[in-house]
Protein backbone atom coordinates (compact mmCIF):
# COMPACT_ATOMS: atom_id res chain seq x y z
CA UNK A 1 0.00 0.00 0.00
CA UNK A 2 1.57 3.40 -1.21
CA UNK A 3 1.83 5.89 2.12
CA UNK A 4 -0.61 8.36 2.37
CA UNK A 5 1.09 12.11 3.08
CA UNK A 6 -1.39 14.87 4.76
CA UNK A 7 -0.50 18.37 6.03
CA UNK A 8 -2.09 20.82 9.26
CA UNK A 9 -2.40 23.76 9.71
CA UNK A 10 -4.59 26.18 12.36
CA UNK A 11 -6.87 29.14 11.88
CA UNK A 12 -4.87 32.43 11.43
CA UNK A 13 -6.29 35.18 13.73
CA UNK A 14 -5.84 38.02 11.75
CA UNK A 15 -6.88 39.03 7.77
CA UNK A 16 -3.00 39.23 7.42
CA UNK A 17 -2.41 35.53 8.78
CA UNK A 18 -4.93 34.19 6.31
CA UNK A 19 -3.66 35.55 3.16
CA UNK A 20 -0.21 34.35 4.59
CA UNK A 21 -1.97 30.91 4.70
CA UNK A 22 -3.52 31.12 1.57
CA UNK A 23 0.24 31.51 -0.29
CA UNK A 24 1.81 29.01 2.12
CA UNK A 25 -1.05 26.27 0.89
CA UNK A 26 -0.97 26.82 -2.51
CA UNK A 27 2.85 26.09 -2.18
CA UNK A 28 1.87 22.80 -0.25
CA UNK A 29 -1.21 21.55 -2.56
CA UNK A 30 1.60 21.44 -5.13
CA UNK A 31 2.76 18.66 -3.51
CA UNK A 32 -0.70 16.75 -3.56
CA UNK A 33 -1.43 15.68 -0.51
CA UNK A 34 -3.90 13.13 0.60
CA UNK A 35 -5.84 15.32 2.82
CA UNK A 36 -5.04 19.07 4.35
CA UNK A 37 -6.48 19.03 8.09
CA UNK A 38 -7.57 22.21 10.12
CA UNK A 39 -7.38 22.50 13.58
CA UNK A 40 -10.41 23.65 15.84
CA UNK A 41 -9.88 25.85 19.08
CA UNK A 42 -10.40 24.71 22.55
CA UNK A 43 -14.18 24.45 23.07
CA UNK A 44 -14.81 25.38 19.45
CA UNK A 45 -13.33 28.82 20.11
CA UNK A 46 -11.75 28.63 16.20
CA UNK A 47 -15.33 27.06 14.90
CA UNK A 48 -16.13 29.79 12.24
CA UNK A 49 -12.81 30.46 10.79
CA UNK A 50 -12.15 26.71 10.88
CA UNK A 51 -14.88 26.39 8.47
CA UNK A 52 -14.02 28.99 6.66
CA UNK A 53 -10.74 27.20 5.74
CA UNK A 54 -12.54 24.39 4.93
CA UNK A 55 -14.60 25.76 2.37
CA UNK A 56 -11.81 27.35 1.01
CA UNK A 57 -9.60 24.18 0.42
CA UNK A 58 -12.79 22.05 -0.61
CA UNK A 59 -13.41 25.21 -3.44
CA UNK A 60 -10.06 24.54 -4.33
CA UNK A 61 -10.09 20.46 -5.49
CA UNK A 62 -8.35 19.66 -2.07
CA UNK A 63 -9.53 17.04 0.68
CA UNK A 64 -9.67 18.90 3.40
CA UNK A 65 -10.32 17.26 7.03
CA UNK A 66 -11.61 19.61 9.95
CA UNK A 67 -10.62 18.74 13.43
CA UNK A 68 -13.77 18.82 15.34
CA UNK A 69 -13.42 18.58 19.48
CA UNK A 70 -16.74 17.52 21.62
CA UNK A 71 -14.88 18.70 25.71
CA UNK A 72 -17.63 21.90 26.09
CA UNK A 73 -19.63 21.49 23.49
CA UNK A 74 -23.42 19.97 23.58
CA UNK A 75 -24.85 17.38 21.17
CA UNK A 76 -26.86 20.20 19.43
CA UNK A 77 -23.62 22.40 18.78
CA UNK A 78 -21.67 18.83 17.00
CA UNK A 79 -24.64 17.85 15.55
CA UNK A 80 -24.62 21.59 13.63
CA UNK A 81 -21.39 21.21 12.97
CA UNK A 82 -21.46 17.95 11.39
CA UNK A 83 -24.46 19.53 8.84
CA UNK A 84 -22.10 22.19 8.22
CA UNK A 85 -19.04 19.78 7.18
CA UNK A 86 -21.44 17.58 5.25
CA UNK A 87 -22.14 20.45 3.38
CA UNK A 88 -19.12 21.75 2.80
CA UNK A 89 -17.99 18.57 0.92
CA UNK A 90 -16.31 17.31 3.45
CA UNK A 91 -15.58 13.79 3.84
CA UNK A 92 -12.58 13.38 6.94
CA UNK A 93 -13.12 14.56 10.21
CA UNK A 94 -10.23 14.49 13.40
CA UNK A 95 -12.56 13.60 16.20
CA UNK A 96 -11.16 14.65 19.45
CA UNK A 97 -11.46 15.60 23.10
CA UNK A 98 -10.21 18.95 22.96
CA UNK A 99 -9.31 20.94 26.14
CA UNK A 100 -11.23 22.56 28.10
CA UNK A 101 -11.04 26.62 27.57
CA UNK A 102 -9.46 28.44 30.40
CA UNK A 103 -12.50 29.58 32.84
CA UNK A 104 -15.03 26.95 31.65
CA UNK A 105 -16.13 25.00 34.05
CA UNK A 106 -18.57 22.62 32.08
CA UNK A 107 -17.14 20.34 30.13
CA UNK A 108 -20.40 19.57 28.15
CA UNK A 109 -22.39 16.68 26.80
CA UNK A 110 -19.72 14.36 25.32
CA UNK A 111 -16.27 13.97 27.77
CA UNK A 112 -14.18 11.61 26.32
CA UNK A 113 -13.02 11.40 22.20
CA UNK A 114 -14.80 7.46 22.06
CA UNK A 115 -17.73 9.04 23.05
CA UNK A 116 -17.49 11.58 20.41
CA UNK A 117 -16.75 8.88 17.44
CA UNK A 118 -19.70 7.29 18.86
CA UNK A 119 -22.29 9.94 18.37
CA UNK A 120 -20.88 10.41 14.77
CA UNK A 121 -21.12 6.90 14.23
CA UNK A 122 -24.82 7.01 15.22
CA UNK A 123 -26.08 10.84 13.62
CA UNK A 124 -24.78 10.29 9.84
CA UNK A 125 -23.03 6.25 10.29
CA UNK A 126 -20.26 6.38 7.62
CA UNK A 127 -20.74 9.51 6.05
CA UNK A 128 -17.32 10.20 7.19
CA UNK A 129 -13.82 8.55 7.53
CA UNK A 130 -13.05 9.18 11.58
CA UNK A 131 -9.44 10.05 12.55
CA UNK A 132 -8.92 10.02 16.11
CA UNK A 133 -5.68 10.83 18.06
CA UNK A 134 -2.59 8.29 19.55
CA UNK A 135 0.22 8.95 21.49
CA UNK A 136 3.32 7.25 21.42
CA UNK A 137 5.07 8.75 24.45
CA UNK A 138 1.73 8.82 26.09
CA UNK A 139 -0.71 11.50 27.24
CA UNK A 140 0.67 13.78 29.52
CA UNK A 141 -2.78 13.48 31.36
CA UNK A 142 -2.58 9.39 31.32
CA UNK A 143 -2.85 7.89 34.77
CA UNK A 144 -0.49 5.20 33.42
CA UNK A 145 0.84 3.93 29.59
CA UNK A 146 -1.54 1.18 30.14
CA UNK A 147 -4.33 3.54 31.17
CA UNK A 148 -3.71 5.22 27.97
CA UNK A 149 -3.34 2.52 25.30
CA UNK A 150 -6.91 1.52 26.89
CA UNK A 151 -8.31 4.84 26.60
CA UNK A 152 -6.98 4.70 22.46
CA UNK A 153 -8.39 1.55 22.07
CA UNK A 154 -11.68 2.71 23.12
CA UNK A 155 -11.70 5.16 20.47
CA UNK A 156 -10.59 2.36 17.85
CA UNK A 157 -13.44 0.48 18.90
CA UNK A 158 -16.01 2.99 18.68
CA UNK A 159 -15.65 3.20 15.10
CA UNK A 160 -12.64 5.21 14.30
CA UNK A 161 -11.32 4.48 10.32
CA UNK A 162 -7.27 5.84 11.41
CA UNK A 163 -5.51 7.35 14.28
CA UNK A 164 -3.11 10.14 13.95
CA UNK A 165 0.07 10.61 17.01
CA UNK A 166 1.20 13.44 18.80
CA UNK A 167 4.58 14.20 17.29
CA UNK A 168 7.46 12.29 18.15
CA UNK A 169 11.37 12.03 17.66
CA UNK A 170 11.82 8.37 18.76
CA UNK A 171 10.88 5.83 16.34
CA UNK A 172 10.59 3.03 18.86
CA UNK A 173 8.42 4.97 20.60
CA UNK A 174 6.26 5.17 17.77
CA UNK A 175 6.93 1.17 16.68
CA UNK A 176 6.59 -0.12 20.20
CA UNK A 177 3.50 1.76 20.38
CA UNK A 178 1.47 0.27 17.17
CA UNK A 179 2.61 -3.38 18.60
CA UNK A 180 1.26 -2.91 22.05
CA UNK A 181 -2.08 -1.52 20.01
CA UNK A 182 -2.32 -4.50 17.70
CA UNK A 183 -1.81 -7.00 21.09
CA UNK A 184 -5.11 -4.72 21.98
CA UNK A 185 -6.57 -5.92 18.72
CA UNK A 186 -6.44 -2.86 17.49
CA UNK A 187 -5.88 -3.05 13.76
CA UNK A 188 -6.55 0.61 11.97
CA UNK A 189 -3.82 2.81 10.65
CA UNK A 190 -1.91 4.48 12.78
CA UNK A 191 -0.20 7.56 11.19
CA UNK A 192 3.07 8.98 12.63
CA UNK A 193 2.53 13.11 13.27
CA UNK A 194 5.55 14.52 12.28
CA UNK A 195 6.94 18.25 12.86
CA UNK A 196 9.20 19.96 11.42
CA UNK A 197 11.94 21.85 13.37
CA UNK A 198 12.24 25.83 12.97
CA UNK A 199 13.65 26.66 15.80
CA UNK A 200 14.93 24.47 19.13
CA UNK A 201 13.63 27.29 21.74
CA UNK A 202 10.03 27.34 21.07
CA UNK A 203 10.15 23.87 20.05
CA UNK A 204 11.53 22.88 23.52
CA UNK A 205 8.53 25.09 25.41
CA UNK A 206 5.78 23.28 23.13
CA UNK A 207 7.40 20.01 23.48
CA UNK A 208 7.23 20.40 27.69
CA UNK A 209 3.78 21.72 27.58
CA UNK A 210 2.38 18.67 25.40
CA UNK A 211 4.38 15.37 26.50
CA UNK A 212 6.59 15.32 23.66
CA UNK A 213 9.95 13.75 24.60
CA UNK A 214 13.15 15.53 22.82
CA UNK A 215 15.81 12.84 23.36
CA UNK A 216 18.84 13.91 25.35
CA UNK A 217 21.36 13.91 22.06
CA UNK A 218 18.90 16.29 20.09
CA UNK A 219 18.81 18.66 22.84
CA UNK A 220 22.67 18.67 23.44
CA UNK A 221 23.21 19.09 19.55
CA UNK A 222 20.81 22.07 19.31
CA UNK A 223 22.35 23.83 22.34
CA UNK A 224 25.55 23.46 21.36
CA UNK A 225 24.99 25.82 18.05
CA UNK A 226 23.46 28.92 20.20
CA UNK A 227 22.08 31.38 17.96
CA UNK A 228 23.10 29.72 14.38
CA UNK A 229 19.49 29.20 12.62
CA UNK A 230 21.40 28.01 10.11
CA UNK A 231 22.79 25.44 11.41
CA UNK A 232 19.58 24.83 13.54
CA UNK A 233 18.11 24.66 10.41
CA UNK A 234 20.31 21.94 8.90
CA UNK A 235 20.32 19.72 12.00
CA UNK A 236 16.77 19.77 12.04
CA UNK A 237 15.82 19.06 8.51
CA UNK A 238 18.24 16.26 8.65
CA UNK A 239 17.35 14.67 11.81
CA UNK A 240 13.67 14.80 11.05
CA UNK A 241 14.31 13.39 7.59
CA UNK A 242 16.22 10.39 8.99
CA UNK A 243 12.75 10.09 11.10
CA UNK A 244 10.79 9.83 8.26
CA UNK A 245 12.57 7.27 5.82
CA UNK A 246 12.89 5.36 9.56
CA UNK A 247 8.95 5.14 9.71
CA UNK A 248 8.16 4.88 6.18
CA UNK A 249 10.71 1.73 6.13
CA UNK A 250 9.14 0.35 8.94
CA UNK A 251 5.92 0.09 7.93
CA UNK A 252 4.30 3.47 9.23
CA UNK A 253 1.03 3.91 6.93
CA UNK A 254 2.07 7.70 5.60
CA UNK A 255 2.87 11.07 7.35
CA UNK A 256 1.16 13.45 8.86
CA UNK A 257 3.08 17.14 8.90
CA UNK A 258 2.24 19.46 11.54
CA UNK A 259 3.25 22.65 9.41
CA UNK A 260 2.24 25.67 11.64
CA UNK A 261 1.28 27.28 8.57
CA UNK A 262 4.95 27.20 6.74
CA UNK A 263 5.26 25.76 3.90
CA UNK A 264 9.52 25.86 3.37
CA UNK A 265 10.33 22.86 5.74
CA UNK A 266 7.54 20.46 4.45
CA UNK A 267 8.27 20.94 1.53
CA UNK A 268 12.05 20.30 1.71
CA UNK A 269 11.76 17.16 3.92
CA UNK A 270 8.75 16.10 0.97
CA UNK A 271 11.26 16.48 -1.30
CA UNK A 272 14.37 14.31 0.26
CA UNK A 273 12.24 11.42 0.88
CA UNK A 274 11.92 11.48 -3.07
CA UNK A 275 8.13 12.56 -3.27
CA UNK A 276 6.34 14.17 -6.60
CA UNK A 277 5.09 17.48 -6.33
Amino acid sequence: MTPEFSIEFFPPQTAEGVTRLRAEREKLAALQPEFFSVTYGAGGSTRARTLAIVREIAAEGVCAAPHLSCIGSTRASIREMLSEFATAGVSRIVALRGDLPSGMADPGELRYANELVEFIRAETGDRFQLLVAAYPEWHPQARSPEADLQHFAHKARAGANAAITQYFYNADAYFYFVDKARAQGVEIPIIPGVMPIAGFSRLARFSDACGADIPRWMRKTFESYGDDAASIRAFGLDVVTALCERLLSGGAPGLHFYSMNQSTLVTEIWQRLGRKG
